[in-house]
């Protein structure tokens, strides 16, 4: 049994107090629970920071944003692709040049269930290359702010990390051999998380002023599978959705909570904790070991550095 800190309802944004003075910097919050945290944070009096591919979606975000909290609502955001290295190393640049400080790297962006095998530009399967890769050399180049501002990292993983192979492909990263949408988004979560557990250690280690938290959304209703499911799936998802799914609202309270909440754990999975971690009361969940090895989180990691051509120790 996985003790609860929070009670019988769980965490809220009740608990947070106000956040005037702080910064955070969301990926993928143009939409969904991304969305869905900026406006929270705002809500609190923070200054948020999107990094997203659109442009035009940004600028409507932005714009309901400033309709719901007023004009003088602190957020903008950095145009950036994790799928492209290039344009993470400039949305990385542009970023230190516009904040002081990051209290919060929230790294929420991802695809899912990519029907058919996609290479991203500089040669991964695409959804390890924007999940884990992008984000992995992200958050190193962002490190050292963050680490100025005694901040954290929240890495959004899923519940997905230990239904597929529960392990990392080493030998064939790029499912070349055998593709299958549902295998490949397992793994590239579960890197996620090995990555933020490993950096976890390694921050702890080196005596780094920085917090590294890990949760899942659950299932909540968010444009996740929009572009890149199967047909099938689509349909599938908006049945099931409107059965089984919190509101996108709910679905962003995990990283809004490891982004503020004082009082958390370290090698800590917190999120949704009913029905088998898809719904209800936001808290820590059971965790699988495969999320802990730190010999494959020690490979992924020199890997990691290897791919994105970016050494960093924390």
């Amino acid at each position: 049994m996985t003790p609860k800190k929070f009670g019988p309802n769980g965490w809220t944004p009740d608990r947070i107090g106000s956040l005037k003075g702080k910064t955070y910097v969301i990926t993928g919050a143009n939409a969904g629970a991304g969305f869905e945290a900026a406006r929270t944070l705002l809500s609190k009096g923070a200054r948020v920071v999107m990094l997203n591919r659109s442009a035009s979606k940004s600028n409507d975000a932005i714009a309901t944003l400033k309709l719901e909290f007023g004009t003088g609502a602190d957020v903008t955001f950095v145009q950036m692709d994790l799928a492209v290295q290039a344009s993470v190393r400039d949305a990385a640049a542009e970023l230190l040049g516009q904040v002081a400080r990051i209290d919060a790297l929230i790294c929420n962006a991802a695809i899912a269930q990519v029907a058919n095998q996609e290479i991203t530009v500089d040669g991964f399967e695409s959804q390890l290359g924007v999940n884990h890769f992008g984000h992995f050399l992200l958050c190193g180049l962002l490190f050292d702010r963050i680490e100025e501002s005694s901040g954290r990292v929240v890495v959004v993983g899923s519940n997905a990390y230990k239904m597929g192979l529960k392990k990392l492909q080493f030998d064939d990263l790029n499912f070349e051999t055998k593709y299958t949408a549902w295998n490949s988004y397992a793994q590239s979560k579960l890197a996620q998380m090995m990555f933020a557990y490993e950096l976890q250690r390694r921050a702890q280690a080196a005596g780094k002023s920085v917090q590294v938290q890990v949760c899942h959304p659950g299932a909540s209703r968010t444009n996740l599978l929009k572009d890149t499911a199967s047909r099938f799936n689509k349909i599938l998802w908006a049945i099931l959705s409107r059965i089984v799914a919190q509101s996108a609202e709910k679905g962003a309270w995990p990283e809004v909570m490891c982004a503020t909440e004082d009082s958390l754990e370290l090698e800590r999975l917190y999120g949704p904790t009913k029905r088998s971690q898809t719904v209800g009361a936001i808290d820590a969940c059971p965790l699988d070991d495969c999320a802990l090895d730190r010999d494959m989180a020690a490979k992924l990691w020199t890997l990691s550095e290897e791919k994105t051509s970016l050494s960093w120790a924390p």
